[in-house]
């Protein structure tokens, strides 16, 4: 496998202080996440990664409808709701806010858009609207929705849940997805595994949960005989000759830093395998979900594979 043939493609993923954390599900600050910057993100990703124009290879279809979401507490008198609508097969329209138990838009507390701005210069007025219109733009590429700057755990909550309406689009699915994301998770075992192999590869990915806490991740890629990336020594080689790191390495420290980080937002960022620890992230905030809710039912990925 030529390393340029590897990176030309990627499987893009179709993949929550005054208690300022614009996220219901996350406990930790917008500004303290380590995968706080979108330009660290990207900076060892090629252009044709964050593409939303790139063609897709594999991948099931959206269905027309109308898909929501919302979270079921009150997190800091926020909660998440919001929607895509689907159209000839593509996201034509999405809607997107936190609101209070009046309906009342976070965007227009004043007060909470002035302390948020104080501490992470961005504040609900403008992150909501950049994230939606990231949305808008990108559609089913998920992978290509920057992070907003000051407003982490936000920007990557809003990337899982738009993650989990393609995945109700692509079933077909239009019950409303309700997400625990107040509630301590549940011991268990959860899986998610991707249905599409990019590359020769897809994602399985275990956590496993006890006394309420994450003490194993067992996230890799494997191929169609079951055998896992960190085996390949020709890609191992490969990828490290150009990123100084390779799947033995990045698969390693994605799952120690889950187990130590507890909180997908807390997750490094691995230099050199930045769409691995995007696929990651994402991946492990859907889990975090199943935990919450105890549901052990495997979680299938209908990938979106895109190529040139």
């Amino acid at each position: 496998m030529k390393l340029s043939k590897v990176f030309a493609t990627v499987s893009v993923l179709a993949v929550s202080v005054l208690t300022l954390s614009a996220c219901g599900s996350s406990s930790s600050s917008d500004s303290s996440s380590k995968a706080s910057s979108s330009k660290v993100e990207k900076s060892s990703s090629s252009k044709t990664e964050e593409s939303s124009e790139a063609k897709q290879t594999a991948g099931g279809a959206l269905k027309d409808g109308t898909y929501k979401l919302e979270e079921a507490d009150f997190s800091h008198g926020y909660k998440v709701e919001m929607s895509i609508t689907v159209a000839d097969g593509k996201i034509s329209d999405s809607t997107y806010d936190y609101v209070d138990k009046d309906g009342k838009s976070k965007q227009d507390d004043a007060d909470y858009e002035k302390q948020m701005k104080k501490v992470n210069n961005v504040g609900p007025k403008e992150y909501i609207p950049e994230l939606k219109e990231s949305l808008d733009k990108n559609g089913t590429n998920v992978g290509a929705i920057d992070v907003v700057s000051g407003a982490t755990d936000s920007s990557l909550t809003f990337k899982n849940y738009v993650q989990q309406l393609i995945q109700a689009a692509q079933a077909g699915s239009t019950d409303t997805i309700k997400i625990d994301n107040t509630a301590k998770m549940k011991d268990g075992t959860y899986t998610l595994e991707e249905k599409n192999y990019s590359h020769g590869y897809r994602v399985h990915f275990e956590i496993v949960v006890a006394g309420g806490k994450i003490t194993e991740s067992k996230y890799d890629n494997i191929d169609k005989d079951g055998k896992s990336k960190t085996d390949d020594a020709a890609y191992e080689k490969q990828m490290k000759k150009v990123n100084n790191v390779g799947p033995k390495e990045y698969t390693k420290a994605l799952n120690e830093s889950l187990v130590k980080n507890q909180e997908p937002a807390k997750v490094e960022v691995v230099s050199g395998a930045t769409s691995s620890s995007d696929s990651f992230i994402l991946y492990a905030q859907q889990l975090i979900n199943a935990a919450q809710a105890g549901n052990t039912n495997t979680i299938e990925i209908d990938n979106i594979v895109y190529g040139e």
